[in-house]
């Protein structure tokens, strides 16, 4: 029989008592907060929350009729709503640093190739998240407002609330960025091993349908919005459906890579 070599544990000799891990959790947590915190103090100063709230309003502004402005229903709607919105910027400028103390939280208790499948993931998840809220930003704003103010009725006054557009971008942020980490589902799915790549490739037609139906839901109604949604996600899909045959084959663990030996 072939001699075999000692499997090492890569963790052995790590534990940490419980109490410890929750002494590093607090710690990680109060980091990301003074991250966050930091961030928002830059923008308070430069370029300023009013400023913000400008930069976020635009793509709506520009579609307005001439001379037509937002307004503010709340009585102090004028002051927290842009403050609202410097904390959320300073949430997503942040996000990085957030993901990467998660990251050095959990790297102590994972081999070496779960590592290697679990911090790309990280890094790529965060990039395309950012990427799904550029787009509904730059593209599908820039579609949708003035479509939606060419369907409004001669006999309205088109005067948008601030909180209320507040609330409506950040739910199309949210749904274009969650929308935009289908890569990353299903590169998951694959290598947990719920679905193959060969049922992912059939289930293509199937999937084109209901990402159909998310576009319809989330986004503004008219078409351009929903075609703006629909075409990357089912890209995505195939590009996951890529990226989950490489993850499969560099993250495997040393002894699911090598052929057992024969007696």
């Amino acid at each position: 029989m072939a001699d075999e070599k000692p499997q090492i544990d890569e963790l052995a000799g790590t534990e940490q008592p419980f109490v410890q891990h929750l002494v590093e959790l607090r710690d990680r947590l109060l980091r990301a907060v003074y991250g966050i915190a930091a961030v928002f103090a830059v923008l308070v100063f430069y370029p300023g929350p009013s400023h913000l709230y400008d930069l976020l309003a635009m793509p709506l502004v520009k579609a307005l009729p001439e001379g037509s402005k937002m307004i503010a229903v709340g009585v102090v709607s004028p002051f927290l709503v842009p403050i609202k919105v410097s904390v959320l910027a300073a949430i997503g400028l942040s996000l990085p640093w957030i993901l990467y103390q998660a990251w050095a939280f959990i790297a102590p208790g994972l081999y070496k190739h779960e590592k290697k499948l679990v911090l790309p993931l990280v890094a790529a998840s965060t990039l395309l998240f950012y990427m799904g809220a550029a787009f509904c930003y730059f593209v599908v704003f820039g579609q949708a407002f003035p479509a939606i103010q060419r369907m409004a009725p001669a006999s309205v006054a088109v005067t948008p609330d601030i909180e209320a557009y507040l609330d409506f971008v950040i739910t199309l942020f949210i749904a274009f960025g969650v929308a935009f980490e289908v890569p990353i589902a299903v590169i998951i799915l694959a290598r947990i091993g719920i679905v193959s790549i060969a049922q992912l490739r059939a289930f293509r037609s199937y999937f084109w349908v209901g990402a159909a139906a998310v576009a319809g839901l989330v986004t503004p109604p008219d078409p351009v919005s929903m075609v703006a949604l629909l075409v990357p996600m089912g890209l995505l899909y195939e590009v996951g459906i890529w990226a989950a045959q490489l993850f499969i084959k560099h993250t495997k663990a040393p002894d699911a890579a090598e052929e057992p030996a024969n007696p």
